[in-house]
C-alpha cells in the first residue's frame, strides 16, 4: 500500500487493497488519510477518492514520518487538538490508535483516545462472549463491553470480526440484543460497521449449506451407471437417510421396498 507502507496487514484493521495500474492501497488508509477527501462518485476512483488527489496525498505524506516506526509516509493525524502525532494506520493500529468510521472519520492517537465509562462489575473471570476466552479486568482498548447491559463483555478483534459480518442492519450487543445505544457506542470505539447487506444474506453466501448428498453409499452398488446416478422412481431411484440426510442408497441395491431409508449407522443409534 503507498499510503502506508505495508503489504502484509489483517484485512479487518486496513480493508481491501485497491489495485490500478501501479497505484495499491488500502480502503481504510484512504478513509483516514487527513488530507484526502472524497470528491467523486462512489464508482469513481476508490471508492471516491480520485486519483489525482491520492497521487497529491503521496507527495504531501512523503514528507511526514511515523511516530511509532519512525519511517516515512505517515498519512493520519490524531484529531486531538494541539496533537501532531502522525503515524501509519496498521502502526496505529497495533499501538492502540481509534479509526472511527462514520462523520469525519476521525483517528485519534492513544493518548486521546475515546475510552469507555460504562461501570460493569465483572463476577471473577469474566468471557468474552464471542470467543469464550478471558477479557480484561476493565474496560479497555482491547476489551469492550455494551453500555447498554454492562454484562456483555467482548475482545475488540472479536466485535470487530461481528460487525464486518453482520453489518449495519443486523448488528447489536450479543447479549441483550440492544441496537442503538450499541452501535452508537461501538462507532465512537472505532469498531467499523458497513453499511451493507450481512454476509449471511448475500446471494450465495452459504450455498453450500444446502447441497444434498447425491451418490449411493451401499458398499456394493449395482447400478450399472455407476452410484451417482438416480431415477424419479423405479429401482434406481436414490433414497437418502430419513434421519441424517447425509447418506443415500438407491433403492434397489437396499432392498428396499419404503418410500424412506434410514442408514446404519443412524438405525443402530436408535434416532
Amino acid at each position: 500500500c503507498r499510503l502506508c507502507q505495508q503489504a502484509d496487514c489483517e484485512p479487518d484493521v486496513v480493508g481491501e487493497l485497491c489495485h490500478q495500474d501501479w497505484l495499491s492501497v488500502h480502503e481504510n488508509c484512504l478513509y483516514h488519510a487527513s488530507g484526502l477527501s472524497q470528491r467523486g462518485a462512489d464508482e469513481e476512483g476508490f471508492y471516491g477518492f480520485l486519483f489525482p488527489d491520492i497521487l497529491q496525498e503521496l507527495e504531501r505524506v512523503a514528507r511526514k514520518r511515523c511516530c511509532i516506526c519512525r519511517l516515512w509516509g505517515a498519512s493520519v493525524t490524531c484529531k486531538a487538538r494541539r496533537c501532531y502525532r502522525t503515524f501509519h494506520l496498521p502502526c496505529g493500529s497495533e499501538r492502540g490508535c481509534i479509526f472511527q468510521y462514520f462523520g469525519e472519520f476521525k483517528s485519534f492517537c492513544w493518548k486521546h483516545r475515546p475510552v469507555q465509562r460504562v461501570r460493569a462489575v465483572q463476577q471473577e473471570q469474566t468471557l468474552c462472549l464471542i470467543c469464550q476466552e478471558v477479557v480484561a479486568g476493565r474496560p479497555c482498548y482491547d476489551t469492550l463491553v455494551c453500555p447498554a447491559c454492562a454484562n456483555a463483555w467482548f475482545h475488540r478483534r472479536c466485535i470487530q470480526g461481528q460487525a464486518l459480518c453482520s453489518a449495519l442492519h443486523h448488528f447489536r450487543c450479543p447479549l441483550c440484543q440492544d441496537m442503538d445505544t450499541f452501535r452508537e457506542e461501538m462507532f465512537r470505539l472505532g469498531i467499523k460497521i458497513p453499511d451493507r447487506d450481512a454476509a449471511w444474506e448475500e446471494d450465495g453466501a452459504f450455498a453450500d449449506h444446502y447441497v444434498q448428498h447425491s451418490s449411493c453409499d451401499t458398499s456394493q452398488c449395482l447400478c450399472p451407471v455407476g452410484r451417482e446416478h438416480a431415477e424419479a422412481n423405479g429401482p434406481w431411484r436414490l433414497l437418502l437417510c430419513s434421519s441424517c440426510g447425509a447418506s443415500g442408497t438407491h433403492q434397489h441395491c437396499s432392498n428396499s421396498r419404503e418410500s424412506s431409508w434410514e442408514c446404519n449407522d443412524c438405525s443402530s443409534t436408535g434416532t
